[in-house]
């Protein structure tokens, strides 16, 4: 230990010392997430080499000489982190492809896979505050790894002493024994030319945006993408150019929230766009605003999801697809409305668990079957999209690219995308939706979050907003994986800690602990004739809802 970290250690308060101490960071899904500082409950140089330890233990069990590909974000401590993944995993005799410069997370989705890597590492923190890292770990089909594959991960991690149980090698001499390679600059290259390749042809020639990665990584790939389809002008947030890894304009910067668009929203008043584009530091994520009505109005996830949906279906069915082939992919905690497009539209819709590595899996079992090529898009609420197959992650390079391509569509047609999703609304019925969260942090937070879905499993509420309950699903044992249109046997859900309910009219609540953070989440739908019936019922639904979360009911 360095004396910086003793001096970082001595000035902790005992509050500090105690939520830096009381637990390690648990490896899961995806990866580790925890605020940067010294103890076993902080990112640091060496809770990242126990677990890259583990990480190369497992590999060096499972592969036959494994490699891995590297990647990081523009956070505080992402380069020492990285080039301390590599030494790591070169003191163990394994050879890592370590991006030169900063790129965003789906990039090294495809690397993984263009390189044959065993499995990949990007140091992200995704869409978090400044104060806080991430060590996210990817398989060798290039989705973020399974359950069990974390599980494994994880009790390679546990036996490891940070101090003495780590083998490593210097990052030059790793360099020079060949342990450590740059990633060749054709695979980026190779990224873009494959996102292009899913472009629809829609003419951008008439469609200005303004654009901005918001601090991250994001301006290279998708300003080269954009450029690549012709979109007419493409302002950028020149602030927010700036890889900056305190955020400085937007300390939260997620782009579903619209302080984080603050800035960008600045941008659109003068130049005045058909579109602001906003994707989150390691870019997988992507929000949008559009102008309506003499303002910029922002659309959920769920929305654009749903656009892009309805988009890509038409475009496949014009271009005389078999559409009964067609497979497009959300989650159990996405739009419902998505299912009626999909019956209206005659193809099949396929919802799994929460998490966009179940997505990235579905496109394999389909790559399995040698229907790779049906694929059609995946999208979840939380601002993730997907179409190819090149890469098994949400992608917002992808997602850009069709993002503008949709509202070129819909200009030629004298609408806006608030317009294009109101035409959805009334054909399908208005929905309105919400996300909750209720922070369950410290000591006790995990054995109190257990305990409210414990207890909300032994006394379901019979009414939720005054609606009566009519299904309740409980994902605890798994389930079967809901589809519209199934053109295979019936696959099932894993287990998860996912309680559902559906109500008399078709609105839905459900239940969940949050993967990467302390904190219990509710996903509210109420569906209505009109908006205004639909926001009364959510309004309702809410209420019951944040007292399930907090245990007061």
């Amino acid at each position: 230990m360095t004396g910086t970290d003793r001096a970082e250690l001595l000035a902790l308060d005992e509050s500090g010392k105690a939520d830096s101490f009381f637990r390690n960071l648990e490896f899961g899904t995806g990866g580790l997430r925890g605020k940067l500082g010294l103890g076993p409950n902080r990112l640091n140089v060496y809770t990242v080499g126990k677990a890259t330890q583990g990480l190369a233990d497992y590999l060096n069990s499972a592969f036959e000489n494994p490699t891995v590909a590297l990647c990081r974000d523009t956070r505080h401590g992402s380069e020492e982190f990285v080039r301390r993944v590599a030494e790591v995993l070169a003191g163990n005799g394994i050879k890592s492809y370590l991006f030169e410069r900063v790129e965003p997370t789906p990039a090294l989705s495809f690397a993984v896979r263009e390189l044959g890597c065993s499995a990949g590492v990007n140091i992200t923190a995704s869409h978090n505050p400044a104060a806080y890292n991430g060590y996210k770990v990817y398989g060798s089909d290039g989705c973020q790894i399974t359950v069990e594959t974390a599980e494994a991960i994880q009790a390679a991690i546990d036996p490891v002493d940070c101090f003495d149980g780590v083998k490593a090698m210097a990052f030059d001499r790793a360099l020079e024994e060949g342990l450590v390679q740059l990633v060749p600059e054709r695979v980026l290259d190779r990224y873009i030319e494959e996102t292009l390749e899913v472009s629809t042809g829609e003419d951008c020639s008439a469609l200005r945006i303004v654009y901005t990665p918001l601090h991250g990584v994001g301006l290279e790939c998708v300003s080269r993408v954009l450029e690549g389809i012709g979109v007419a002008e493409i302002v950028t947030v020149e602030e927010q150019c700036v890889r900056d890894g305190d955020f400085p304009t937007c300390p939260y910067p997620n782009p579903e929230v619209r302080e984080a668009l603050k800035l960008g929203l600045e941008y659109c008043d003068r130049v005045k766009p058909d579109l602001l584009l906003a994707t989150d530091p390691d870019t997988d994520r992507v929000g949008i605003a559009v102008p309506h009505a003499g303002e910029y109005r922002l659309l959920t996830g769920n929305e654009v999801g749903l656009l892009l949906l309805d988009f890509l279906a038409s475009k496949a069915s014009g271009s005389g697809a078999d559409m009964s082939r067609e497979v497009a992919c959300t989650t159990i905690v996405s739009a419902p409305m998505a299912d009626d497009i999909a019956r209206t539209r005659g193809l099949e819709l396929r919802r799994t668990l929460t998490g966009f590595k179940f997505i990235g899996e579905q496109v394999g079992v389909l790559e399995s079957e040698g229907r790779e090529g049906d694929f059609l898009m995946g999208f979840e609420e939380s601002y993730g999209y997907l179409a190819g197959t090149s890469v098994r992650d949400k992608d917002a390079v992808v997602a850009s690219m069709l993002i503008c391509e949709l509202a070129a569509h819909w200009k030629t047609r004298g609408l806006d995308l608030y317009e294009a999703m109101e035409r959805l609304y009334r054909e399908y019925g208005y929905w309105s939706s919400a996300l909750l969260g209720h922070a369950y942090e410290g000591p006790e937070g995990a054995s109190d979050m257990a305990a409210m879905m414990s207890g909300l499993r032994e006394h379901a509420p019979e009414h939720i907003g005054g609606m009566g309950v009519a299904e309740r699903i409980d994902y605890a044992q798994g389930a079967p994986m809901p589809a519209v249109n199934p053109t295979d046997e019936p696959q099932r859900l894993p287990g998860a800690d996912v309680l559902e309910f559906r109500l008399a009219d078709g609105s839905r609540v459900l239940f969940r602990p949050s993967g990467t953070e302390p904190k219990a989440k509710a996903y509210v739908f109420a569906r209505g004739s009109d908006r205004a019936e639909s926001e009364n019922k959510l309004s309702a639904l809410v209420v019951d809802a944040e007292s399930i979360l907090g245990g007061t009911r």
